[in-house]
């Protein structure tokens, strides 16, 4: 018994840990909207049962890639863009039944940016001067309900399908004072931060996701999870300074985001637990519904992620740190119309991050005890 309660608690707890952005490409540091938006913590709840959540992200990011390729100049130059990001997120969940449960997370964001090319451009053609911006704030809240999809305890197995709603709570017109502006270059004035430290993208979302776990012996289980986020809105408003293919200024995109990722947990009778995984997590440059144009930078990142839990009393406590391995900018839709309208391949760059630091905690409560 002891084992599997190290099991379901260190699935909640490595697993709430949410994909997020490692860097410029802005999923908004968030994951699904629905049952597995925090990975796990639907699992085998009881009628009556809550699961709270507190979960901490961090990762900086700063090598500039454009496509797959990496630009290291970009970092001896000194002229890199500096991406410093922190998340805190609670997470309540709540069993209806022994198979449907209900999720909500309040997610919370800081941001500090340093660049030079936004602040009178970069040496040898601008002003060379660093300057920040930053962004602090309630993001978009997610709410969603979820289904396992087999009675609890009647096999080791079980998977869930979730759906989800992103409302567009989160500030998506952030500003902040930016250096060396207008055509002398000597204006200081407020305008929009970045698109990747906005906190929110100002579009109403729906999501879809699955999760599941399923042991392969008494110390050793297989979990998944992956999600779909629909973002149809096209455009939030937000002019930028970048113009499109005809000279049209371009607005901030409303971008569907996604991600996936598989693992294997190590559980031992003392309540720690160990979990290697790999994971995806990315920006596509066209929207499954609704239009794609306005500025976005889409791409993914493949990481490796290892992790560590404890459980103990209904909680647990946790730790993971996904590795980046591989990261991709992709031509966004913008680019596609630059290349086909002016005959010149186009692909913008993105700062991506090395790695992402997660901490949280967990407590289940309340319900029926489960029989084991």
């Amino acid at each position: 018994m002891k084992t599997y309660l190290a099991f379901l608690f260190s699935f909640l707890g490595i697993l709430h840990v949410e994909l997020n952005a490692q860097g410029c490409v802005a999923t908004r540091g968030m994951s699904s909207c629905g049952g597995s938006n925090s990975m796990g913590m639907g699992i085998n709840l009881s009628p009556g049962e809550w699961n709270v959540v507190s979960g901490f992200r961090y990762f900086e990011s700063f090598r500039h890639f454009r496509g797959d390729h990496e630009e290291p100049e970009r970092v001896a130059n000194g002229t890199e863009v500096w991406n410093w990001s922190s998340f805190l997120d609670v997470t309540l969940n709540y069993g209806i039944t022994d198979q449907l449960y209900a999720t909500a997370t309040l997610p919370y964001m800081h941001h500090n940016r340093s660049s030079m090319y936004e602040h009178g451009g970069n040496p040898p053609t601008g002003l060379g001067q660093r300057h920040s911006t930053s962004s602090s704030g309630l993001s978009d809240m997610r709410f969603g309900i979820g289904y396992w999809l087999f009675e609890p305890f009647e096999q080791d197995f079980n998977y869930a399908i979730g759906l989800g709603v992103k409302l567009p709570n989160g500030q998506f017109d952030c500003q902040d004072l930016f250096y060396n502006q207008g055509p002398k270059r000597d204006t200081n004035m407020m305008q929009f931060v970045d698109q990747s430290i906005q906190l929110g993208d100002g579009g109403t979302g729906i999501s879809i996701d699955l999760q599941g776990y399923h042991p392969i012996s008494s110390t050793i289980a297989i979990t998944t999870n992956a999600f779909y986020l629909f973002n149809p809105r096209e455009t939030n408003g937000i002019p930028t300074l970048r113009k499109d293919a005809f000279g049209n200024i371009l607005e901030f995109s409303v971008p569907d985001q996604y991600g996936a990722r598989i693992g294997a947990f190590y559980n031992t009778t003392s309540g720690f637990s160990g979990y290697v995984g790999g994971r995806v997590e990315g920006v596509p440059s066209h929207d499954a519904f609704g239009g794609s144009r306005g500025f976005r930078r889409p791409g993914y990142a493949v990481s490796v992620e290892p992790g560590i839990s404890y459980a103990f009393d209904g909680m647990s406590v946790f730790a993971s740190l996904p590795l980046a391995v591989y990261r991709n900018r992709v031509q966004s839709y913008d680019d596609l119309e630059k290349t086909r309208v002016n005959g010149v391949f186009t692909n913008g760059d993105a700062a991506f991050a090395d790695y992402v630091i997660n901490l949280g905690f967990s407590w289940r409560f309340g319900g029926k005890d489960h029989k084991m």
